[in-house]
């Protein structure tokens, strides 16, 4: 039986969304819009209802920015969102993430990762590379609470909690946690469950912006 998985694609140049359209569809991914700016995304994804978005950053009239933004707010109901970016230290991915984006690709991402990516967000994980991440995070986490739009009182968080979320943002998997922690997928599983619940966020990615915009983790420091 063909997953049900629906996907809009927004990005404004013709050949990546035509690209990424059929090595989706050659896997049974059904591609139900493609649009070349923000807020046709926006449009598309209110009129087709997808589990996933593929959003470039910089397109014209409405950038990707601010249509996840806009796409996210709709709050749990809301599809995934994955950022399209040519440059894996490009300063809006992070702010990107801060408004809810589930992860990020690099456009010459290869068809075998693509499809991964989109199955994977869609069953509710993040798609964080863990060393594009830690250099996303030393190079553009600020401690600024003013800035911080994931701004999180960590209060309600259990000490084991704490250290889940310090290696979270360090890049860690659920198979490094639990071997970090001697502890079973399954239990890892359940911790990162209730510190999303907990903190009120959607996945991992929130979780990381949160632990460094709190500064429970200070990028730069050991092991990040």
């Amino acid at each position: 039986m063909t997953e049900s998985l629906r996907v809009v694609i927004a990005d404004d140049q013709a050949l990546v969304r035509t690209g990424f359209a059929m090595i989706l569809a050659a896997e049974g991914i059904d591609v139900v819009a493609e649009v070349a700016d923000g807020a046709k995304a926006v449009d598309a994804v209110r009129q087709t209802r997808p589990d996933v978005v593929l959003m470039d950053i910089r397109m014209p009239e409405v950038d990707g920015l601010e249509a996840t933004r806009r796409i996210l707010a709709a709050g749990p109901d809301a599809p995934r969102v994955i950022i399209l970016t040519t440059f894996d230290l490009d300063r809006y991915v992070y702010a990107a993430l801060s408004a809810g984006a589930s992860g990020f690709l690099l456009k010459d991402v290869s068809p075998e990762h693509l499809v991964a990516a989109v199955r994977l967000v869609r069953s509710g994980d993040a798609l964080l590379a863990p060393s594009i991440t830690r250099r996303l995070v030393e190079r553009f986490a600020r401690r600024d609470e003013q800035a911080a739009t994931l701004h999180r009182d960590l209060s309600t968080l259990t000490p084991r909690e704490l250290d889940v979320l310090r290696l979270l943002a360090r890049g860690l998997s659920n198979a490094e946690l639990a071997g970090r922690l001697h502890v079973s997928d399954t239990t890892v599983k359940t911790h990162v469950a209730r510190i999303l619940s907990k903190l009120g966020l959607r996945d991992r990615a929130q979780a990381i912006v949160v632990a460094y915009e709190t500064g429970l983790v200070t990028p730069g420091e050991p092991g990040t």
